[in-house]
């Protein structure tokens, strides 16, 4: 199928207005074209991650690229095939396969059938995974390595705790510190241990039954998406010149000043399109190291049902919708 010949309009799932999950409604919009440096993407999966649904509640997405008076569509893990290219791209060509977490904090627009985005956004997918698979990968990932390898700056036998470590970004970042060469422990409840030892997790702990604080010691990195006490009682398991990185809360002044009492750095991480991370992280999943693991396959129309789903906090990996069925 040639461009001229490609459909003007798409589906895609909007939210209409701020509120619960039925406020995603499947409708027809305008079909997007690549512009300069972009390439067209043909959607084949798009993941659910929890800033989907928090700028969903909280109608977030006011001012920002990607909005109209008439919504949002939500979206930005996306894995799916090249349709078209814009002028000056050369990394990409039709027929790729590619996946991405492209304009993030603005909105791509992954819920639909069609993505454009910069084309050094997304990398070629790895052979060894479905688009489903490469879905799951972007967004969490990307976070779990900048935290880690950037931010931490995580080294061969350095211990590493990874708060909520069987959830989206947790189970990836248990993988991604393992390949970094360090000694990994992660808090999750009970059930979910056996999952953490096979994605290579040295310890877990039961963090209803027990105080993590009282069960680690001596640890450099701590990778925090909780927040609340967590904060403080991680700071004392932490060693001088360790880091302590916040993923879904802002660090006050007050708690980077008793960090840095204890010789912690810390500070809240906000993960960024980066493509040395993404090819990074595709020559993991590629080499078998980095496996993302997708608990709920939902068809695009079944959005809702998805945000449901991951709202309710119980989920190990990920929740993907489909576009295209494999």
């Amino acid at each position: 199928m040639t461009e001229q010949t490609l459909p003007a309009t798409m589906r895609a799932i909007v939210a209409t207005e701020a509120g619960s999950a039925d406020v995603l409604t499947e409708t027809r919009v305008p079909k997007p074209q690549p512009g300069g440096t972009e390439v067209l993407v043909r959607v084949h999966a798009a993941a659910i991650n929890p800033a989907d649904w928090k700028t969903r509640s909280s109608g977030g997405w006011t001012g920002r690229n990607g909005a109209t008076e008439q919504g949002v569509i939500l979206g930005w893990d996306v894995s799916g095939v090249v349709e078209a290219v814009g002028r000056g791209v050369t990394v990409l060509k039709p027929g790729d396969e590619v996946f991405g977490m492209p304009l993030f904090p603005h909105f791509p627009g992954g819920y639909s059938e069609y993505v454009a985005a910069p084309s050094r956004q997304f990398v070629l997918k790895p052979a060894n995974l479905t688009h489903v698979q490469a879905a799951a990968l972007p967004l969490a990932s990307l976070t779990a390595y900048q935290a880690l390898h950037d931010f931490a700056k995580v080294r061969p036998g350095q211990r590493v705790l990874i708060h909520a470590a069987a959830g989206g970004v947790g189970h990836l970042a248990v993988q991604i510190a393992k390949a970094l060469g360090a000694y990994v422990i992660g808090t999750a409840s009970a059930a979910k241990h056996d999952f953490l030892r096979d994605l290579g997790a040295d310890e877990a702990v039961d963090y209803r039954e027990v105080d993590f604080a009282e069960a680690v010691s001596g640890v450099d990195a701590v990778i925090d998406a909780i927040g609340g006490d967590y904060f403080e009682r991680s700071l004392r398991i932490l060693n001088p010149g360790g880091t302590l990185v916040a993923l879904n809360y802002d660090v006050s002044a007050e708690r980077k000043a008793l960090a840095a009492e204890r010789g912690v750095t810390t500070d809240f991480m906000l993960v960024e399109p980066d493509l040395a991370a993404l090819t990074a992280i595709r020559d993991l999943a590629a080499d078998g190291r980095l496996r993302p693991v997708v608990e709920a396959e939902l068809p695009l129309a079944e959005a809702a049902k998805a945000h449901e789903l991951g709202e309710t906090n119980r989920v190990s990996g990920k929740i993907v919708l489909t576009v295209v069925a494999e």
